[in-house]
């Protein structure tokens, strides 16, 4: 009896304890992947979401390391705003970090659940790959293998090399207390081999007691063990005049073979995992017991909500791209070899030359103006109907983006070509319409914040050797905070025949003005037609001329002598009307009054079906 109620004392210190820190410090349990959380939080996971700020920018610091050394390759690694995290660092877009340098890394972070995350994803490269090794070597502790194995579904001993993964990253937004105290961001900093907390709370510029009880640490001077993290309260951003390039210990048990690397931190961590397990087993027994019953309900409703969270339509969740490599920075010498010095026979059109890199054909097009908005576009979507950009090259003042290669071209010329006339019909021009609808949807929906293309037209959507429609050219995209409807601009740039009346009188810039244009984009599809005709000797948008139709006597048949010749017979007026009706929709003047990509994309699946039903050719 009195050895239960001894326990009982220390675990109600223990928990009283951690109920009134801030956050509490996994330790070196974090580095056990057998840690579960079904009895409530736990920092073997994630942070947990303890106040009413529910989303919130955050910092990360992650250690420069190859082949994550640069702003392009960190940044894809984190899904964070590579401009963003150029400026904080206070280095160019295409700067590259020495080896150990602690790189500032903002992040948008937001509580699913009960634990706070900040989202990222990442494709197996190598096979030995693990969620232990993911978690602590690619990530070095900003993730946990737990938190890993709890997002996705491959259990721990079936992942293979292409496989790609949701990472949630170790993220808070401070508390009611922390915001009174002054604390307007959390840094989560990854523990190196001689870090200590009054070290790192002097570097950056905020007190060892509020870091101290960010952590729900009790000692002036606690142990922190590498590969966990701790959180900064800070009253600004962090600068890089607080970053360090942390000093490499390269005796054992520590190597920076990767292969060794995994080998000695294994052994490491199973001896760490073995003291740590002695010495808190009675605590945390107990705690398990007592808690239990209370939160058995309540995680069940948790989980349940946070597995429903991520489920999207199985069309979409079919979109979502490969990622087998970050983004590479090609030396010109490579570019000239894959181009034959970039030979008028390498030449696909304008400055868009053919190569081989690496085996593998690639488009490499070439810019004399800044390109970096559109690289940190591409280096952020990952979807299968968005062009991929594999990587870049910046020679005296010329860029060189490398681009996946696309055999067909652009729609445009595809619909014009006569090499296709005899295998074009409805089911194909049904399903690139469909392709680039996906594309706008993943852009308008998937992305944050949202991004609007601009210049959406037949010319910018490209057709690989299956006919599968990618959209491409994003030097005119910009992304939109969502939710607020309008965001004039000043100058209006984009492609007659395909702007909406909006931003065309107004300067709008919304999702919307990219439905307009996919509405002119499928008429080309229904017709094969320029989107500029030649109408009594004056010139007319191909739109006015369907709208026109679509609105008087006789549609039907008016309509048919627009189809393209390929598409008619065999019901196909049955389908060019639904198309054309899906098209007009997509072209009312009044925005609001237009459909969503969510919509189209719905609407198009139903047309697909229906024309799988028929062989037009």
């Amino acid at each position: 009896m009195d050895q239960i109620l001894f326990c009982f004392f220390i675990f109600l210190y223990f928990f009283t304890f951690k109920i009134t820190a801030q956050q509490s410090y996994s330790g070196n349990s974090v580095l056990d992947c057998t840690s579960t959380d079904e009895t409530g939080p736990s920092p073997d996971f994630l942070y947990t979401c303890n106040s009413k700020t529910k989303s919130c920018r955050a910092f990360l610091i992650f250690k420069s390391q190859p082949p994550y050394n640069s702003v392009l390759t960190i940044s894809k690694l984190l899904s964070s705003d590579s401009l963003e995290l150029a400026r904080i660092n206070n280095v160019s877009t295409f700067a590259d970090f020495p080896t150990d340098k602690e790189v500032i890394v903002p992040v948008n972070c937001f509580c699913s659940g009960q634990y706070y995350q900040a989202n990222s994803s990442f494709v197996i490269p190598t096979i030995g790959d693990t969620y232990f090794t993911i978690a602590n070597d690619t990530y070095q502790g900003l993730s946990s293998c737990n938190s890993l194995m709890d997002e996705n579904i491959y259990s721990a001993t079936s992942l293979l090399p292409g496989f790609e993964l949701r990472v949630p990253l170790r993220c808070a937004c401070p508390t009611s207390n922390q915001i009174a105290n002054g604390t307007k961001f959390l840094l989560t900093y990854s523990v190196s081999w001689r870090d200590r907390v009054p070290n790192i709370s002097e570097r950056f510029n905020t007190s060892l007691e509020s870091t101290l009880d960010a952590n729900g640490l009790s000692e002036e001077d606690p142990t922190l063990f590498p590969f966990t993290t701790i959180l900064i309260p800070l009253p600004t951003e962090p600068s890089s005049l607080q970053t360090i390039i942390q000093t490499p210990i390269l005796s054992p048990p520590y190597s920076f073979n990767r292969k060794n690397r995994r080998k000695s931190n294994r052994g490491l961590y199973i001896g760490i995992g073995v003291a740590a397990a002695s010495s808190v087993l009675v605590l945390l027994c107990i705690a398990l017991t007592v808690v239990f019953l209370h939160h058995k309900k309540k995680q069940a409703r948790e989980i349940e909500k946070k597995k429903k969270k991520w489920v999207l339509p199985e069309d979409l969740l079919s979109g979502m791209a490969d990622m087998d490599q970050v983004l590479r920075v090609f030396v010109l010498d490579e570019l000239k070899v894959a181009t034959n010095n970039f030979s008028p026979m390498s030449r696909m059109k304008g400055s868009v030359f053919r190569g081989v890199l690496g085996g593998k054909e690639v488009a490499i097009k070439k810019m004399s103006t800044d390109v970096s908005k559109e690289v940190n576009i591409l280096n952020k979507i990952n979807h299968f109907n968005l062009i991929r950009l594999h990587g870049l090259c910046e020679d005296e003042g010329y860029f060189y983006l490398v681009y996946e290669f696309m055999e067909n071209g652009c729609l445009k010329d595809w619909l014009r070509s006569k090499s296709f006339p005899v295998t074009q019909s409805w089911s194909q021009r049904v399903q690139i319409a469909l392709d680039i609808a996906k594309g706008l949807h993943y852009l308008h929906n998937f992305t944050d914040p949202a991004c609007v293309h601009k210049d959406i037209n037949s010319r910018n959507v490209l057709l690989n050797g299956n006919l599968r429609a990618k959209i491409a050219n994003f030097g005119l995209a910009r992304s939109a905070e969502r939710g607020e409807g309008r965001f004039p601009s000043t100058k209006l740039v984009g492609t007659r025949g395909y702007m909406a009346p909006e931003y065309l009188d107004f300067g709008w810039v919304t999702p919307k003005m990219d439905v307009y244009a996919f509405g002119v984009v499928m008429l080309e599809l229904i017709t094969g037609k320029d989107v500029i005709l030649m109408h009594d000797g004056g010139a007319q948008f191909l739109s006015a001329a369907i709208m026109s139709i679509m609105e008087g006597e006789d549609m039907e048949t008016k309509l048919g002598e627009f189809i393209d010749p390929n598409l008619r017979g065999n019901n196909g007026m049955e389908l060019a009307l639904a198309v054309t009706r899906l098209s007009v929709s997509c072209l009312t003047r009044d925005p609001m009054s237009r459909p969503s990509m969510d919509e189209v994309v719905s609407a198009l699946v139903r047309i697909q079906m229906d024309s799988l039903k028929f062989v037009c050719v």
